[in-house]
C-alpha cells in the first residue's frame, strides 16, 4: 500500500501546482455563472413565484455548509480530483466507486449542458440570421436538431482545445474571462430594476402563490443548486494550487457568496420586470412561464419587452443590451464548459487513480502538466450524452439529482477522518464541525430528496447500474473479488435492474407493479447483489461493502419517500409538506451517524498517517512539512 500511495502521490507531483487564491476564486466563480443565471430565474418564478428569492438565499447558505467540510478534508490532503479520491480513504472501493461513478454521471455532463445551453440561445437569430434551424420542440421541450448537435459537439471541441493549453494559462484565461462573465449579470439586473413592477410581488397570489413547499422545490429542481455547483471547482484543482492551505477555502465560501448574491438580484429583477401580455401569459399563472415565449430565452425578452422604459436616441438602452445579452449567452455557458472539461479530466483521472476506470487515464503530459488522456475521454462521454439528453431542460435534472448525491459525503468524512487521522495536519479547522458536519450532510441529503420523484427515479436507476460496473472491473482489479465471480453476479444483475427500471411502475411507466411493489423489488434486487459480493469478497471486500450499506439506504429509503410525499406525482400525497421534509430530515441524520460510524482506517488511510502528512514527502519538502508538523 505504501507502494500505491506512493505512486498517486508522484502522479499528483507532475500536475503543476501553479493556481493562486484569484485563479482559484475564478475558476469556482466563473464555472458558477454559467448557463444556470440565464434560465434558472425563469425557472424559480415558475416554481415558487416570488418566493424563488428565498430559494436562492437556501441554496446559497447549504451550500456553504456542504464546502466548508470539503475545504477541511481538502486542505488536509490535498488531491486533484478530490471529490472522488477522499471516499476510498474513509470507506474504502465500494463506496468510493459509487460517489466516483455518481459524481463522475454528473459531471461530464455540465460540459454538455453549458454547448447545449449557448446553441439553445443562439437558436433564435442563427434562424433568423441564417435560416438553420437549431432547436425543435419534442413533447413540449425544446431540443437540438441535427445541425444544433453538430454545433454544440464543435464547441465540446473548443472547450477540450482551451484545456490542451495548460493549467497556467487556463487559469489566467478563464480569469479574464470571468470579469465578463460578472459585468454581464450584475448589468442586467441593474437595468431590469428601471423596468420594476411591484405589482408582481404583492398581486397574482402574493409572495408565494404556490405554497412554500415550492420554494423547496426550486432550489434543487429550477436549476438554482446547479447554478451553484461551480463552487467545488477549486477543491477539483485543488493538486494544482500553490497554497492550497489557505486559498481553497477561501475561495471556495466567497466564490459561493458573491454568486449568491448576483443571483439574488438577478431573480428579484426578473420578477420585477416580468410583463404577463409580453410573456404570453394569463397574469398569476406562474406555472404556465416554463411553456412561454419566454422560456427559450427569458432575459433577453425581460429586456427586449421592456425596452421602450429608457431612450437614447432612437434606440432603447433596454433594447441595445440585450443584443449585448445574446453574446453573453454564448461566453458565459462555454466559460462554465471548458472549466467543466478540465474538471472531468481531473475526475476521471482521479477514479482512474483508484482503479475505478483503466489506469492509462492517469497520463499526465510533461509539457503541459495536464491529463491529457482523461481530457480526451471526457470530450468523447460528453459528446455522447446529446443522443439521449439533446436539451437544456431534459439534463439539468438528472446532472442536479447525480451530482448533488455526493455532497453528502462532505460532513461524513471529515468526521471519519478525525478518528482515523487525528495527527495529520489541518490547515484549515472546521469550528463547530460537531454541529456543521451533519448540517452539511443534511443540506446534500435534502436537495436530494427536493428533486422529487421524476429526478429520482432516473439518478437511482443510473448511479445503482454502477453496482455492476463495479463487479465487472473495480472489484476484480483490487482482488475483491474474482473475475469469474464478478461476471457471474454483474451481468445478471445488470440486466435485471435495467428491465426494472425500464418497465418501472403502473401507472407511471411500462409495467404492472403498484409502486411499492416495484420498490420493494428494486430494493431487493440492490440488497440481494450486494449481499451476494459481499459473500464472496475477499476479508477486505467485505469490510468495504459494509461500510457502504448506509448510502444505499439513504437512496432508497429517499425514493420511497419522494413518491409519496409533496415532491411525487400523486395529486393528494399520503404524506404532505413539511411532514415529508421531517421524515427526509430523519432519515438524513440515521444515514449521517451511520457513515460515520462506518468509516475506518482504510490502507491507504494508514499509509498516509504514517507519512505524518497529507502528502508524502520528497526530500525537498521534508524539511518545511517537518516544520509544519512541529
Amino acid at each position: 500500500m505504501e507502494d500505491r500511495v506512493r505512486y498517486f502521490e508522484d502522479a499528483d507531483r507532475k500536475l503543476k501546482r501553479e493556481l493562486g487564491f484569484q485563479q482559484l476564486f475564478f475558476l469556482s466563480f466563473g464555472s458558477i455563472i454559467g448557463s444556470g443565471w440565464l434560465f434558472a430565474a425563469l425557472a424559480g418564478a415558475a416554481i415558487a413565484g416570488p418566493a424563488a428569492l428565498l430559494s436562492w438565499v437556501i441554496g446559497a447558505v447549504l451550500l456553504i455548509f456542504v464546502g466548508l467540510n470539503y475545504a477541511e478534508t481538502s486542505c488536509m490532503i490535498p488531491r486533484s480530483g478530490s471529490v472522488v479520491r477522499y471516499p476510498h480513504l474513509t470507506h474504502g472501493g465500494f463506496l468510493g466507486f459509487i460517489m466516483s461513478w455518481s459524481f463522475m454521471l454528473g459531471t461530464v455532463t455540465v460540459t454538455a449542458i453549458e454547448a447545449l445551453a449557448v446553441v439553445q440561445y443562439a437558436s433564435v437569430y442563427a434562424r433568423d440570421w441564417t435560416g438553420v434551424e437549431l432547436t425543435t420542440v419534442r413533447e413540449g421541450v425544446a431540443v437540438l436538431t441535427g445541425a444544433g448537435i453538430v454545433l454544440a459537439v464543435l464547441l465540446m471541441i473548443l472547450f477540450f482545445v482551451v484545456n490542451i493549453f495548460g493549467v497556467r494559462f487556463f487559469g489566467e484565461f478563464n480569469r479574464w474571462v470571468s470579469w465578463w462573465k460578472t459585468i454581464i449579470p450584475v448589468l442586467t439586473f441593474v437595468l431590469l430594476f428601471f423596468a420594476f413592477r411591484a405589482s408582481n410581488f404583492t398581486e397574482f397570489g402574493g409572495f408565494a402563490p404556490r405554497g412554500f413547499d415550492n420554494v423547496f422545490n426550486a432550489v434543487a429542481t429550477a436549476g438554482i443548486v446547479f447554478a451553484y455547483f461551480g463552487f467545488r471547482q477549486g477543491l477539483d484543482f485543488g493538486g494544482e494550487a500553490r497554497n492550497p492551505q489557505r486559498d481553497i477555502p477561501a475561495a471556495t465560501i466567497l466564490s459561493l457568496a458573491a454568486a449568491g448574491a448576483i443571483y439574488f438580484f438577478l431573480q428579484l429583477a426578473f420578477l420585477g420586470a416580468l410583463d404577463w401580455d409580453a410573456a404570453g401569459v394569463n397574469p398569476g399563472d406562474w406555472a404556465a412561464l416554463n411553456d412561454s415565449e419566454w422560456a427559450s430565452q427569458p432575459l433577453y425578452y425581460a429586456l427586449e419587452s421592456n425596452g421602450g422604459v429608457l431612450v437614447l436616441g432612437a434606440a432603447s438602452i433596454l433594447s441595445i443590451f440585450a443584443v449585448v445579452l445574446l453574446v453573453d449567452a454564448a461566453i458565459s455557458p462555454a466559460g462554465t464548459g471548458w472549466i467543466y472539461m478540465g474538471s472531468s479530466a481531473r475526475v476521471l483521472y482521479g477514479m482512474a487513480m483508484h482503479d475505478d476506470l483503466p489506469r492509462w487515464l492517469t497520463r499526465v503530459e510533461d509539457r503541459t502538466g495536464i491529463p491529457m488522456v482523461a481530457l480526451v475521454a471526457a470530450l468523447v462521454v460528453g459528446c455522447i450524452f446529446f443522443l439521449p439528453f439533446p436539451g437544456w431542460y431534459i439534463l439539468v435534472g438528472f446532472i442536479t439529482g447525480a451530482l448533488v448525491f455526493t455532497f453528502v459525503m462532505g460532513g461524513v468524512q471529515v468526521q471519519v477522518m478525525r478518528r482515523t487521522a487525528p495527527d495529520l495536519p489541518r490547515p484549515y479547522w472546521l469550528k463547530g464541525a460537531a454541529v456543521f458536519s451533519p448540517l452539511g450532510f443534511l443540506a446534500g441529503s435534502m436537495i436530494f430528496y427536493w428533486a422529487g420523484y421524476e429526478t429520482l427515479r432516473g439518478v437511482v436507476a443510473a448511479v445503482l447500474i454502477g453496482l455492476a460496473l463495479y463487479a465487472f472491473f473495480q472489484g476484480p482489479r483490487r482482488n475483491r473479488i474474482s473475475y469469474p465471480v464478478g461476471l457471474a453476479l454483474g451481468i445478471p444483475f445488470a440486466v435485471v435492474w435495467l428491465a426494472t427500471q425500464y418497465f418501472g411502475p403502473a401507472p407511471l411507466g411500462n409495467g404492472a407493479l403498484p409502486f411499492f411493489a416495484y420498490w420493494v423489488l428494486c430494493v431487493a434486487e440492490v440488497v440481494g447483489f450486494v449481499g451476494l459480493v459481499w459473500l464472496f469478497a475477499s476479508d477486505r471486500g467485505r469490510r468495504e461493502v459494509k461500510a457502504a450499506w448506509w448510502v444505499l439506504f439513504l437512496a432508497l429509503a429517499l425514493y420511497l419517500l419522494s413518491y409519496y410525499g409533496t415532491y411525487g406525482p400523486l395529486e393528494n400525497p399520503p404524506v404532505p409538506f413539511p411532514w415529508d421534509n421531517l421524515i427526509a430530515l430523519a432519515v438524513g441524520l440515521v444515514a449521517y451517524y451511520w457513515g460515520v460510524a462506518s468509516g475506518y482506517e482504510t490502507e491507504e488511510m494508514r499509509s498516509i498517517n504514517e507519512s505524518g502528512t497529507g502528502l508524502v514527502p520528497t526530500s525537498e519538502e521534508e524539511e518545511s512539512l517537518g516544520a509544519l508538523r512541529d
